[in-house]
């Protein structure tokens, strides 16, 4: 397979503007993502899809293939634009907020496309380590099926199970702790698509749950169409907020101590 991977990077981010650009451990991190994506076996092309020229400068100054796309509503829609025309087979979406992205999990991903299995597309998670996720709205969760297949992706604590929350007397939900987080899944924003798949999917309409969870991949599944899941021992640092950033900047200081 001829396989691309394509970061998506815009600089208006809702949480955390401009987070493309932040330092860490002396790089903008979409170059530390880039980085990690370039060693990726079997990747035939590492490229950035940006809406912004200030990223695509940082990009191309590390040595990298940067592609400006415009504005765009997704992600999505983004590399969809920016891969049109490649021959490849395969798209693998990697967040352009994953500065230390594990390529190895992202050579797992590639390979659950080969062999017999015919799927469209595929993402990655991990198990839930903290209760406190399970409340986060930022960490997705996902339900995944005996077949391996995600059942549905929500941001709350997907599935239900008695004792997540109960009732204050002021009428608010609360959560009631102690929580075992055991067996709930939290989803990593790696995708892999097949080519046609990808270009197909950027047209379907959008759906009900999408709108309403903020989580294009339901498209997918609420237009009938599956998403294989699988499951890598971590999740890593995504970062989302400012809090993320100073961890994401303590973890790398200690990389190079």
């Amino acid at each position: 397979m001829r396989v691309v991977i394509a970061i998506p990077a815009r600089i208006g981010s809702t949480r955390l503007p401009a987070k493309a650009l932040a330092e860490i451990g002396g790089e903008p991190m979409i170059v530390r993502v880039w980085r990690r994506c370039t060693r990726v076996r079997g990747a035939a092309r590492v490229l950035v899809a940006t809406d912004d020229r200030g990223i695509a400068a940082a990009v191309r100054a590390a040595g990298g293939e940067a592609i400006l796309t415009g504005e765009h509503a997704s992600g999505t829609d983004r590399i969809a634009a920016a891969v049109l025309g490649d021959p490849c087979d395969l798209v693998v979406n990697v967040q352009g907020d994953e500065p230390f992205l594990d390529p190895a999990s992202v050579e797992t991903l590639v390979d659950s496309f080969t062999g017999a299995v015919a799927q469209e597309a595929a993402t990655l998670a991990a198990p839930v380590r903290a209760v406190g996720e399970l409340y986060e709205p930022s960490v997705v969760k996902v339900l995944v099926g005996r077949d391996g297949y995600a059942v549905s992706f929500s941001r709350h604590p997907i599935p239900w199970r008695e004792g997540l929350w109960d009732v204050a007397p002021e009428g608010w939900r609360r959560p009631v702790l102690p929580v075992d987080p055991a067996g709930y899944l939290r989803h990593i924003g790696t995708y892999g698509y097949r080519a046609g798949f990808l270009q197909e999917f950027t047209r379907l309409e959008p759906t009900p749950g999408e709108r309403s969870e903020r989580l294009e991949q339901l498209r997918i599944l609420e237009h009938g169409r599956r998403i294989r899941v699988t499951v890598v021992a971590e999740a890593g640092l995504a970062v989302d907020t400012a809090e993320d950033l100073a961890e994401a900047r303590r973890r790398a200081a200690r990389e190079t101590t």
